[in-house]
């Protein structure tokens, strides 16, 4: 007998939309994949929103996402799962999420599936904290109100280093926290030179970040590890395939300089793994990308044991939350890339995020990311 909980005599879900938007980016982004010729430059991103409203009216806000491929087959398994959440209670959240990925287990419980599924785990996040009157974070229990922050989008392998320079001290004096940048790419001097430039343009005190995208084999993430370990970095990032645990793990074992990886894993199973090997400094899981908050939490709770440090992973509108509930002071990814899907701004401030306030996530969808959606599909029927 399948596990339920009755909510005839309480609120139950109505109605869910779910829409497919994507997001033109300004400028063709490339990082190491592009050129070490794995993949094309990114121009957009795919996002899979989920409204759900109940018969009394509370509604939520959730959001998925794909880069360069993905998003029509998320938005395809979306479509045909939802209609498992009509009349269900939503505060069952834990429940409802295995029944979504029972609903699609013939295709896997990671990857596209789960991801489709993160939207609606969102959504019903976000009524939840809502219906209470709280922001997310402050449901899921606050340990700081706001969060230090870094910026990524101005540090791209297709910015040129006189720029690289411009935009850190943008971001700097923006009140940005911190600085990454990519490297990664054929031409290993390059990389050295772009990390030297930018490291003495803002000083010892600026906190720098770089990220290499997977792109070294491990003789030359030994080689290049060591050669950064004399610029203060706080973590050099995916410096191996995120897949290979112990390449991460000798690599953190042997170097002062903190590693960081996870973003590309899509399960909280693969982020046990991870954190089996000691394969992390900094864990960077993607709520979106394992599937919602639900495994996010999972996966924090385990990272929290075993003393890692967190840095979620791109999505600072949801993120931002999530960091703020983690025991300690973690990072989060500043990308202004998602700001015209939203109403509502983030206000950054002393190099630091501060967590909104307003019930939910504090998010409502902008008249721009109903003009860029494509596909829009309902279940239910709207109170």
């Amino acid at each position: 007998m399948t596990a339920s909980t009755s909510s005839a005599a309480g609120d139950s879900i109505a109605w869910v939309r779910i829409s497919s938007c994507y997001l033109p980016l300004a400028n063709p982004i490339s990082d190491a994949k592009v050129l070490t010729g794995r993949q094309k430059p990114m121009t957009e991103i795919a996002m899979l929103f989920a409204e759900i409203e109940t018969k009394d009216g509370h509604k939520g806000l959730g959001l998925s996402y794909s880069k360069r491929a993905g998003g029509p087959g998320q938005f395809a398994h979306a479509k045909e799962i939802a209609p498992a959440l009509i009349g269900e209670d939503p505060s069952d959240i834990s429940r409802l999420w295995t029944k979504l990925c029972w609903a699609g287990a013939s295709v896997g419980r990671s990857g596209m599936s789960t991801q489709a599924i993160g939207a609606f785990d969102v959504a019903l996040y976000d009524l939840k904290a809502r219906r209470a009157g709280l922001s997310l974070s402050k449901l899921l229990g606050s340990q700081r109100d706001s969060v230090q922050c870094y910026n990524t989008s101005g540090g791209f392998l297709h910015t040129p280093i006189e720029q690289l320079v411009v935009n850190a001290g943008a971001s700097i004096e923006r009140g940005i926290g911190g600085i990454k940048l990519k490297v990664g790419q054929p031409d290993r001097a390059l990389d050295i030179q772009r990390v030297e430039t930018v490291r003495k343009h803002l000083g010892e005190q600026v906190p720098l970040m770089v990220d290499a995208n997977q792109q070294w084999d491990r003789p030359t993430a030994q080689r290049m590890c060591r050669i950064f370990e004399e610029f203060n970095l706080v973590w050099i990032e995916e410096p191996l395939d995120a897949y290979d645990f112990e390449g991460h793990a000798a690599l953190a074992a042997t170097f002062d300089t903190p590693i960081a990886t996870g973003e590309m894993l899509t399960s909280a199973a693969e982020h046990g793994e991870l954190i089996r090997h000691r394969a992390a400094d900094y864990l960077m899981p993607d709520a979106p990308r394992v599937g919602g908050i639900t495994p996010f939490l999972k996966i924090a709770g385990q990272a929290e044991h075993a003393g890692l440090s967190l840095g979620p992973h791109f999505a600072m509108e949801l993120h931002v939350h999530l960091a703020a509930v983690y025991a300690t002071e973690p990072w989060v990814e500043h990308f202004d890339w998602l700001e015209p899907l939203f109403n509502e701004r983030l206000e950054i401030k002393n190099g630091r995020m501060l967590v909104p306030t307003r019930p939910g996530l504090g998010l409502s969808l902008s008249e721009q990311a109903r003009a860029w959606t494509r596909e829009v599909a309902e279940v239910g029927t709207r109170p």
